[in-house]
């Protein structure tokens, strides 16, 4: 079994757009066939092709570099946020070093709202780049080339899902001094440009009552102001918000924006939030004079 038909799961519930519950049906079904499949050596790149690329040219003992997951999509299709929302499943790597290297985390970039079947969630229909600092040893020995080796998986899906893993390498030798990797720096460049930052242009309050959380962000020194053609959409970090319902927003005169968000009614944390974790995304930027998009927040969480 390698394919996950979102249409037939969704008939386990209903013919109409899913409820809340239902919706939570929906991505614990996913899940559960996800897991099943991952665990029987689901191999097919369906939706698109995965490989591991360098940003330097060579490993220097003791310095840290980067390589990516390079994620290209076949037109119609999309991968998972590290957050995914309601459904889907977020892409991992696990790494199985040389002795003395240390990985750090996978870095995603700001996401983007995808729909599997009609249900809206956060993950990738852009290629995108998936980061991960190396550390190699201090007494590598200079000389060897070494093989950097990691068991990657994902959910990439368009009309049906297709839950796969594949095993990647990437063979870089050892030197002095490194390089930047004239193909592939530029990339990895590109991509930490856009990831979610914090800034203190804004400020920014929530306040939840039952299943709903007020989100409201004000402008400071150096805000780049809203027009009121603008639309601004709210990435949960946590998975304490849910993905799938509209987000209204109101602009008021002193130029503070209002969210009315929702929660998700399946939360799969350990302990209930006490702050809202997540991202504000905004086409035209946060600040003046910038144009990054993606603006990181974690307000408490005040329960009246």
């Amino acid at each position: 079994m390698r394919r996950i038909n979102a249409m037939t799961v969704s008939r386990m519930m209903t013919n109409q757009a899913p409820s809340w519950r239902g919706q939570s049906v929906l991505r614990w079904a996913v899940l559960c066939v996800a897991t099943f499949v991952l665990g029987h050596s689901a191999l097919a790149e369906t939706g698109l092709s995965v490989q591991l690329v360098p940003e330097t040219t060579a490993i220097v003992p003791g310095q840290p570099f980067r390589v990516g997951l390079w994620i290209q999509h076949q037109p119609g299709w999309h991968t998972y946020w590290q957050q995914p929302g309601i459904v889907g499943v977020p892409t991992q790597i696990r790494w199985q070093l040389p002795p003395g290297f240390k990985a750090g985390p996978l870095e995603f970039p700001e996401p983007q709202s995808v729909l599997m079947f009609h249900i809206r969630a956060q993950g990738f229909e852009r290629d995108v780049l998936l980061q991960t600092q190396i550390t190699p040893p201090a007494d590598l020995p200079i000389g060897p080339t070494i093989t950097l080796q990691g068991q990657a998986s994902w959910m990439c899906c368009g009309n049906t899902c297709h839950p796969a893993q594949k095993k990647l390498t990437l063979t870089l030798p050892t030197a002095v001094q490194a390089q930047p990797q004239v193909e592939w720096q530029p990339l990895f460049e590109k991509e930490r440009q856009t990831y979610a930052r914090s800034s203190t242009a804004w400020t920014a309050s929530a306040v939840e009552k039952g299943l709903v959380v007020t989100l409201k962000i004000t402008p400071q020194a150096q805000a780049r102001p809203f027009s009121s053609e603008e639309n601004v959409r709210f990435f949960t970090l946590d998975g304490w918000i849910n993905s799938d319902e509209p987000q209204a927003q109101s602009l008021a005169p002193d130029g503070s924006l209002t969210l009315t968000l929702h929660r998700a009614e399946v939360f799969l944390g350990e302990t209930t939030p006490t702050q809202l974790h997540g991202i504000l995304q905004r086409e035209a930027g946060w600040e003046q004079g910038k144009t990054w998009r993606s603006l990181s927040l974690e307000p408490e969480l005040v329960r009246p």
